[in-house]
């Protein structure tokens, strides 16, 4: 017998709007795409410290961090990554249910998986920040090594050398990555969050 046919969702009295009441803005997925060294990560983290200073509600899920525990029984092959995405998205979406706005810094390389995550959350829920930057920038930032691995071969799937990335091709904000100033950067997500009824006030640039 499927033991999911005797699960059911348990409802809480406390719901998610209560919770946004509470926290005074509303929870939305905020999912920073793009190659390794494009600046997710770094940008993710100032736009969070700019909110907690605001008062939100926040929390960063990092690719590295998550794959240390959540997902480290999976690999860098193409579905393991769409596996990799799939329990980030069931877990965002409970943290959405917290009232939390998520700022979710992951490569995720293929435009499939991150629509699935689009309509798991639902799409008002859910903005795609592309940290568009050139891959031979992302290659003069890593500090860790691994580009060069990877153009020797030494590692396999890696994203933007033997492995794919599919580019956004309707973000909701597409930013130069390579060029534009972190905190210019972090306007702009917070003016977007903004303009979508997330947080609330006037134009939040610094």
């Amino acid at each position: 017998m499927d033991i999911m046919h005797n699960i059911g969702w348990h409802h809480a009295t406390v719901t998610r709007e209560r919770r946004e009441m509470l926290n005074g803005h509303r929870a939305c997925a905020v999912w920073f795409t793009g190659l390794s060294g494009s600046g997710k990560s770094t940008l993710a983290h100032a736009v969070e410290e700019r909110l907690h200073g605001m008062g939100c509600r926040t929390f960063v899920f990092d690719g590295d961090n998550v794959r240390h525990g959540l997902c480290s029984d999976l690999g860098f092959s193409i579905e393991d990554r769409s596996e990799n995405i799939r329990r980030i998205a069931e877990m965002t979406s409970l943290f959405l249910d917290a009232g939390v706005i998520a700022l979710c810094a992951f490569i995720s390389p293929m435009r499939d998986d991150r629509q699935k995550v689009r309509a798991l959350v639902g799409v008002d829920n859910f903005l795609e920040i592309h940290c568009d930057c050139p891959l031979k920038i992302c290659e003069q930032r890593d500090v860790k090594g691994l580009y060069k691995k990877a153009r020797a071969g030494l590692i396999k799937n890696y994203t933007g050398i033997s492995s794919p990335y599919e580019a956004p091709e309707h973000p909701d904000l597409c930013l130069e990555t390579g060029q534009e100033a972190l905190q210019d950067c972090v306007g702009k997500v917070l003016d977007v969050l903004r303009e979508r009824g997330v947080v609330s006030g006037i134009s939040l640039w610094p």
